[in-house]
């Protein structure tokens, strides 16, 4: 349980000095152009033009966006760029969805790969049957959830039907923390001219609601003015990633009290929301506020969609790469594309991990895929034993010299400190661009961003790989957890923090 109960005030935080950025994250001032200025002069607090009247709400909105997370939006330019369904996938699952967000309902027990006729807007079998108010797309890491809610999102908004959208990533300090949710959907609704006003004078007559419960801020900010609103159509709010919020109990009080919301009013507002099965889920899911009132999508394998996926990518790189220019098309034969599809067991992570491994401008392409078809697949026919021999594949190709520092780098990126690539090589001792150096090998499945200013930061393409260097059973001798590993960090702290004491935050 990694966050504060709902009903419990959050505790302290002291000021993490060692980085700016997760601070500025963490308590965002982010004024508009047009925000009123502001000065202090010896114990007095003077503002200039602020007239809470005439601004017309603007001062609510205001209040509202210093306490979201607005990183956490489906078009955030955090997560650009966005993972999102190739085009021609899951083609018959986003109709579903699409039909359901305009009021028709999908079929009891339905999995996107069966033989599913989709109904029409005009009519279908489900015509008298109301529309569940929450669907919940579940299914393993990998198989493609975040891509289909960010698709389903892209397509609400061009047509007007997007209530708002938040897109978690565990441990993260924002986008993982959910206390951020509701204040954040409820900044996006009020961006609908429909909801704008009546948001805002809710915040601008109690801005100190944005630190009460969940409950409350549910009901005042989001149930409350959507109830009284006239809105010419249903919007629909999409959270992603539900299992990555801070805690197992945060995500059951978040699950409840939008079932019950949903049950007991009568809303012009539609909730999507994707996870993984989690056991604590399911069991939330089966009770009284939410039994009856949702719909279950398994999203499934998808052997067909991960083939014309291959397909295209490997035609792109052979068009792209100018060391291709002599290889037959198409590229690679048909056997090898075969083999591919059957190794990932019909989930896109494998796919799009041997894409981005082969994509590298770096090495010839041709010999990337040699490597890749070295890896035996595994007799259990798990859908991620071929997705770990990958990572291993992926790590053994890090120098042997430079493998001690790189298990350091990715054990401190496994505990989510969300520190900077300046701080990483403070802590180890490293010099400036050292942390670019040892990772080189590693961009199919790790991403750096340097920036001028603070280094930078790195990123994991996907929440698969750091379940794999945690679980010592599938990362073996890369796991970051073991007692050497974890000693090896502990010096590098403690001659950190007796070199500079500011570091102690990073402590917590």
């Amino acid at each position: 349980n990694f966050g504060p109960s709902p009903s419990q005030p959050e505790a302290p935080v002291e000021p993490n000095f060692g980085s700016l950025l997760a601070l500025n994250t963490a308590f965002p001032w982010n004024p508009s152009p047009d925000a009123p200025a502001t000065s202090i002069n010896g114990g007095m607090f003077i503002g200039r033009n602020v007239n809470h009247v005439e601004r017309h709400g603007e001062t609510g909105l205001h209040l509202l966006h210093r306490v979201i997370a607005s990183d956490a939006f489906h078009d955030s330019a955090e997560r650009f760029p966005q993972p999102r369904c190739h085009a021609n996938t899951r083609e018959k699952l986003l109709d579903v969805l699409q039909k359901w967000a305009c009021g028709i309902e999908p079929p009891r027990n339905w999995t996107w790969d069966r033989n599913y006729e989709s109904p029409s807007l005009s009519g279908g079998d489900n015509d008298n049957e109301p529309s569940s108010g929450i669907i919940w797309l579940y299914g393993p890491a990998g198989s493609g959830k975040s891509a289909v809610a960010q698709s389903f999102c892209q397509w609400l908004k061009e047509e007007g039907r997007l209530g708002g959208s938040f897109f978690f990533k565990r441990g993260h300090p924002s986008r993982g923390n959910a206390r951020r949710l509701f204040p954040t959907i409820a900044y996006q609704l009020a961006l609908l001219p429909e909801l704008k006003q009546d948001i805002s004078q809710i915040i601008e007559s109690d801005p100190a609601i944005v630190d009460r419960s969940f409950s409350t801020q549910l009901q005042d900010l989001i149930v409350g003015p959507c109830r009284k609103s006239c809105l010419s159509q249903p919007v629909s709010i999409v959270i992603d990633g539900l299992d990555e919020c801070d805690g197992d109990d945060i995500q059951q009080d978040v699950l409840q009290l939008i079932g019950n919301a949903v049950r007991q009013e009568q809303l012009p507002i539609l909730f999507f929301i994707a996870s993984r099965p989690e056991s604590h889920l399911w069991e939330t899911f089966a009770e009284p506020c939410l039994d009856g009132f949702h719909r279950r999508l398994n999203i499934e394998q998808s052997f067909g969609d991960v083939r014309k996926y291959l397909l295209d990518e490997f035609a792109r790189i052979h068009r792209e790469h100018r060391t291709m220019a002599m290889v037959p098309s198409p590229w690679p034969p048909s056997k090898i594309v075969e083999d591919l599809v059957r190794m990932s067991s019909g989930y896109f992570i494998y796919v799009a991990t041997v894409i981005r491994f082969i994509d590298d401008k770096r090495f010839r392409p041709v010999d990337r895929l040699g490597i890749i078809m070295g890896i035996k697949n595994s007799i259990s026919g798990s859908p991620f034993d071929t997705l770990d021999q990958l990572y291993h594949q992926i790590l053994c190709g890090v120098p042997r010299d430079f493998q001690p520092q790189v298990l350091k780098i990715l054990a401190i990126i496994a505990l989510n400190f969300g520190v900077e690539l300046r701080e990483i090589e403070q802590l180890l001792e490293l010099e400036t661009g050292d942390v670019q150096l040892f990772l080189r090998g590693l961009n199919s499945v790790l991403e750096i961003h340097v920036l001028p200013d603070d280094g930078g930061e790195i990123l994991v393409h996907h929440a698969s790989f750091l379940d794999f260097l945690n679980n010592p059973s599938r990362s073996g001798p890369f796991y970051v957890g073991s007692s050497q590993c974890r000693t090896n960090l502990t010096r590098h702290f403690l001659k950190a923090f007796s070199r500079d004491p500011w570091l102690r935050p990073w402590h917590r």
